[in-house]
C-alpha cells in the first residue's frame, strides 16, 4: 500500500514537473505548440523524476534530496558554456555582492594583528556607522557581540570577524574597541547599515586617505582604475573626470587590468563617456531581439589623448569598453591580450529568489565586428579578445603578475604602513605614460612593432570549466577581504 502510494506521489510530481516546464516553455516562446514536442518534455521529465526517485528510494544510503537537485542541475549547466552557473541558496548572497559590490556591514577596513590578537582598524569607510561612532584607524577591536576575537579559530580570525560585523541593514551588532594611544576600551553599538564599494579607484592616496587621480601632476596626466562594472561605476567615474578636468587634465589613462566585468549596461555607459557618436556595442540572442547602443554627444568628455590597459585578465565588460574605444580610435590599448569573453549572462531568480540560474542567453559584438569570444580549442593565432595597438604589447611574466599585485595590494592598504614607497616597476603603467607624454610634448613617434618569429599553431589556454566572469585567476580585491 505504501509503495502505491509513493508511485501515485512520484507520478503526480511528474506530472506537475512536466506541466511546470509546459507552461515556461510555451510562455517564453521557446516550445512550439505540438504534440511532439510535448511529447519529447514529458519523457525527458520522465527519466528525471524516475531517476529521483529510484536515487531516494533504493540507494544503498540515505541522501540528501537538496543536494540531489543541485547536483542535477549543475549537471545539465556543465552541458553548456563555462559561464553558465547554478548559484545555490548558500552561494547567492555571496554573488549577489560580487555583482553589486555592496553589502550589510559597519564600513570598517580592518587587518589582523597576531601579535595582539585583535583585529587593527585600518580606516573606517567615510560616512559608515563605525565612522558615524568615532571608531578611528589604529583602533582594536577585541570582541565582536560577546566573542572574544583572540579564541577565533587559528588563521581564520579575520574570515569569522567579518562574519560577524557583517548582517542586515538595520541589525546592531556590539564591538568592544581597544582605543590606540591610551588602551582604554569602550563598547560600542553600531547599527550595519548598506555598505557600497567604490570602484574607481586610484593609483596612490591623498594625505586625508582620499584617492589621488593626477597620476603625473607636471603633464597633468589622470589615471583611474576600475575594479568591477556595478550600476554605480559609470557615475563614479564621471566623478572623478569632472574633478580631473577641473585640475586641467591633459591626458587619461583608465586601467582596466584584472577588472573581469559585470553589467553590460555600466559598460555601455562607461564608453559613452568618452566617445562623442558610433556604435558602442551590439547584442545578438536566440530568444531576444538584437540591441545596439549608439553614443550620445551629451556629457562627453574629449579634448585629451588616452590610454587603456588591459592584461590576460581584463574579460567581459573591460573587453566592451577597450574594443569601443580602440576601434573608434579614442584610445590607444596598451598591455596583453584579454580574456576572450564576448558572451552576456542574464541572472534568473529560482525558488522565489533563493537560489539563482547565471545563463548564458546572448553574444556581443564590437564595432569593428571582430570576434571577441575565446571559443574551445582557439588558437592563438586566431582572433579573439581585444588585443593592445599594434606596437603596444607589453606583457608581464607571471612573476611579474605577483608582484604587482602584492605592490598593488600594499599600496591600497597604505593605512598598514604609511612609508611604503613601492620599488615595482609596472613597464605597463609606464608606457601608458611615455605614450601620453610624448602626445602632449610632441615628441611621440610610432613604435615598430618587433617581428615574430612563426610559431606552430597550438590552443589556446582554456578557460577553467568552472571559471565565471566574476572569478578569474590572480583576481585580488583587498577590500572584499577586510571590510566589515
Amino acid at each position: 500500500m505504501k509503495y502505491r502510494s509513493e508511485s501515485v506521489l512520484w507520478a503526480a510530481t511528474s506530472a506537475l514537473l512536466t506541466a511546470a516546464i509546459f507552461m515556461v516553455t510555451v510562455s517564453t516562446g521557446v516550445a512550439k505548440a505540438q504534440s511532439s514536442d510535448d511529447d519529447e518534455y514529458y519523457e525527458l521529465m520522465r527519466v528525471f523524476v524516475d531517476t529521483f526517485q529510484q536515487i531516494d528510494r533504493n540507494y544503498v544510503k540515505e541522501v540528501d534530496k537538496r543536494k540531489l537537485i543541485d547536483a542535477a542541475v549543475r549537471g545539465m549547466l556543465s552541458e553548456l558554456d563555462p559561464y553558465s552557473n547554478y548559484i545555490a541558496p548558500d552561494d547567492v548572497d555571496k554573488f549577489t555582492e560580487a555583482i553589486t559590490q555592496k553589502f550589510g556591514g559597519v564600513g570598517i577596513r580592518v587587518n589582523f594583528d597576531e601579535k595582539l590578537r585583535a583585529l587593527e582598524i585600518i580606516t573606517p569607510l567615510p560616512g559608515s556607522p563605525a565612522y558615524k561612532a568615532g571608531i578611528h584607524s589604529g583602533d582594536r577591536i577585541v570582541e565582536i557581540d560577546g566573542k572574544p576575537v583572540k579564541e577565533f579559530e587559528l588563521g581564520k580570525e579575520m574570515e569569522k570577524a567579518i562574519e560577524l560585523l557583517r548582517g542586515e541593514p538595520g541589525e546592531e551588532v556590539e564591538v568592544l574597541v581597544r582605543r590606540d594611544g591610551t588602551g582604554e576600551e569602550e563598547t560600542i553599538k553600531l547599527v550595519r547599515d548598506t555598505i557600497e564599494l567604490e570602484t574607481a579607484l586610484g593609483y596612490s592616496h591623498n594625505p586625508d586617505s582620499s584617492w589621488d587621480f593626477m597620476i603625473d601632476d607636471e603633464h597633468k596626466i589622470g589615471f583611474a582604475r576600475l575594479t568591477h562594472f556595478t550600476d554605480r561605476s559609470a557615475g563614479e567615474l564621471r566623478e572623478v573626470l569632472k574633478s580631473l578636468r577641473k585640475q586641467d587634465m591633459k591626458g587619461f589613462i583608465l586601467d582596466l587590468r584584472f577588472n573581469p566585468g559585470g553589467q553590460l549596461r555600466a559598460a555601455i555607459d562607461i564608453s559613452d563617456l568618452f566617445i562623442e557618436k558610433g556604435k558602442i556595442v551590439s547584442v545578438e540572442g536566440r530568444n531576444r531581439r538584437d540591441d545596439s547602443w549608439a553614443a550620445k554627444r551629451f556629457g562627453t568628455f574629449t579634448g585629451f589623448p588616452m590610454v587603456v590597459l588591459i592584461n590576460r585578465y581584463s574579460a567581459s565588460a573591460s573587453e566592451i569598453v577597450s574594443a569601443c574605444l580602440q576601434d573608434h580610435d579614442r584610445a590607444v590599448v596598451i598591455g596583453e591580450r584579454s580574456w576572450g569573453k564576448g558572451s552576456v549572462q542574464n541572472v534568473i531568480d529560482l525558488e522565489n529568489g533563493q537560489s539563482a540560474l547565471k545563463l548564458t542567453t546572448a553574444s556581443y559584438q564590437r564595432p569593428s565586428g571582430k570576434n571577441i569570444h575565446r571559443f574551445p580549442n582557439a588558437k592563438e593565432t586566431d582572433v579573439w579578445g581585444v588585443s593592445p595597438n599594434e606596437g603596444f604589447e607589453e606583457k608581464f611574466s607571471n612573476k611579474q603578475m605577483r608582484e604587482f599585485q602584492i605592490d598593488r595590494g600594499k599600496r591600497d592598504n597604505h593605512f598598514l604602513d604609511s612609508s611604503y614607497e613601492s620599488d615595482f616597476e609596472d613597464t605597463q603603467l609606464q608606457r601608458a605614460l611615455d605614450y601620453l607624454i610624448g602626445e602632449l610634448t610632441g615628441e611621440s613617434k610610432k613604435e615598430e612593432a618587433p617581428d615574430e618569429e612563426k610559431k606552430e599553431e597550438k590552443p589556446a589556454p582554456k578557460a577553467d570549466e568552472k571559471e565565471a566572469a566574476m572569478s578569474v585567476p590572480f583576481l585580488l580585491v583587498p577590500q572584499k577581504s577586510n571590510i566589515g
